[in-house]
């Protein structure tokens, strides 16, 4: 939303960065998978080289408010090197169905 450039730590998670950086990514199951307050949209160069989600991540995702071909948990992806130079969104809105 606000453009921001970050340094994220290889192997932490996209929502303990956000959270790290003040970025509105609530995650308020605390990365448990039970909730879907942490959704991001990657792009799709991103997004696939992503592993696939879970079944269990798959099924919270279905709970997410303007859910996108490119959606993850951020409590489930990892930073890694492929990371670099690339722009994740945080939706405006989210579901919180815990």
């Amino acid at each position: 939303k606000d453009g921001r450039t970050i340094q994220a730590r290889i192997g932490a998670s996209v929502l303990d960065v956000a959270q790290e950086h003040d970025m509105e990514l609530e995650g308020a199951c605390e990365g448990t998978l039970a909730c879907s307050t942490c959704h991001c949209i990657f792009t799709q160069d991103l997004f696939d080289q992503l592993p696939p989600p879970d079944e269990e991540e798959l099924d919270m995702l279905d709970l997410a408010a303007g859910l996108t071909d490119t959606s993850r948990l951020g409590c489930q992806v990892k930073i890694t090197a492929a990371f670099a130079g690339h722009v994740i969104s945080i939706p405006d809105e989210f579901n919180n169905l815990q």
